[in-house]
């Protein structure tokens, strides 16, 4: 609907500026006739060449009120613009006529229209130019200028008034009139697109500020909980909550909110998960390896939460109790839109007998339904000490209701 409105506007704005300036040309050719015939006593031949091009103008926009269509009452007064100029310019002294002018505003008239138009008659009128210049310096034609000596100033002062009121009354309003309806649409849209951003960001803080109350009633429920296992799940619940909210508060941070930098994203989490489950104190370091890349939040929270689950198993099963223990995560770009990532740890591992179909842990299970989300695969390293995945990845395209299950 908005393209249609906007074609309409375009074809309004063309047929306007079409009639406006082929009515006063009409106008001024009458005009230009008048004196040139009766006052000036210029030859029939010439003087009769602006009645024929104002009749026909008009004849040619009235004609449009019955049959609408643009583009043929455009060439027709296109046609007959071009030739009446360019037999006056010959017929009034050649590349010395002063109404050799007029065929430069029929360039300015083509790019008023279209680009096309306006490069055809560039070429076109540029030709002629130096055509009739090489008629002057070498004729093949015997024309004489038509205009009388004693006339000749007067003919020139009302050509270069033709062309100055064709430029500046018609063409240079015009082009002024869409020169500031465009700045007017541009500060438009952008003062739209700072308060889309607005909201946006308002969005963002929202959603942050709702994992936060989230996360914040796990804890307090977790805290009066005495079994081990079910306090266990419910910071791991909450682990994952603020992985999330992570993200919606880099992008409310941030000036381009379609996008995180995800080495920062990926550091601050991981430093959050090693001093939640492991203290303060603890001995386990990040080796963190990750170019400077910007994820949309459709790629960064999957993969967020997938590299979440890899770091709390590490923590949990991998680098026990207080012992020493690195974590490493390493992410490389393999073209555009596709990636690998690496992350593991040098703990224990798991047993190789160990896999999705028989395993019960969740945190295994989400981390390849997560990799599958994401368009890509994971494997486990066997080469390397502890637990060690490859995930191969591509960022995805927007969706409206992400599902990890």
């Amino acid at each position: 609907m908005k393209n249609n409105y906007i074609d309409q506007e375009r074809h309004k704005d063309k047929e306007r500026l079409l009639v406006k300036a082929t009515n006063y040309a009409s106008v001024l050719s009458l005009i230009f006739f008048l004196i040139c015939f009766f006052l000036l006593n210029i030859p029939a031949v010439l003087s009769f060449i602006f009645l024929a091009f104002s009749l026909l103008s008009l004849s040619n926009t009235y004609a449009y009120k019955f049959h609408k269509n643009l583009s043929l009452t455009y060439h027709i007064s296109s046609v007959t613009s071009l030739l009446a100029a360019l037999a006056i310019t010959v017929l009034s002294g050649g590349i010395h006529s002063p109404f050799i002018f007029i065929l430069t505003l029929l360039v300015l008239a083509g790019y008023a229209t279209t680009r096309t138009y306006g490069k055809t008659y560039l070429f076109v009128i540029s030709v002629l130019a130096i055509l009739i210049f090489l008629q002057g310096r070498f004729p093949l034609f015997n024309i004489s200028n038509e205009v009388p000596e004693n006339a000749r100033d007067v003919f020139a002062l009302m050509s270069v008034l033709f062309a100055v009121y064709l430029l500046g009354g018609i063409f240079g309003k015009d082009l002024m009139y869409v020169h500031h309806q465009l700045y007017k649409s541009k500060r438009e849209m952008q003062l739209r697109n700072e308060e889309k951003d607005t909201l946006l960001k308002e969005v963002h803080h929202r959603v942050k500020n709702n994992l936060q109350t989230v996360s914040s009633l796990l804890s307090l429920q977790s805290r009066g909980i005495e079994d081990p296992r079910t306090k266990s799940i419910l910071k791991s619940s909450q682990n994952r909550v603020i992985s999330m909210a992570m993200v919606h508060e880099m992008l409310y941070m941030r000036e381009d909110l379609s996008k995180i930098q995800y080495k920062t994203y990926v550091r601050e989490l991981s430093e959050y998960l090693v001093k939640s489950l492991k203290g303060a104190n603890n001995k386990v370091s990040l080796n963190i390896d990750i170019p400077d890349i910007e994820l949309s939040i459709d790629t960064a929270i999957p993969l967020g939460l997938l590299i979440n689950e890899a770091i709390t198993n590490s923590l949990k099963y991998g680098i026990k109790d207080d012992h020493e223990g690195e974590i490493y995560i390493s992410i490389e770009k393999e073209d555009e839109h596709s990636y690998v990532l690496y992350i593991g740890d040098n703990g224990t591992g798991y047993s190789e007998s160990l896999s999705l179909k028989n395993s019960r842990s969740l945190g295994l299970k989400l981390i390849h339904n997560l990799a599958r989300q994401l368009k890509g695969t994971i494997t486990r390293d066997p080469t390397k000490k502890g637990t060690n995945y490859i995930v191969k990845f591509r960022e995805i395209e927007p969706q409206p209701f992400p599902s990890v299950a």
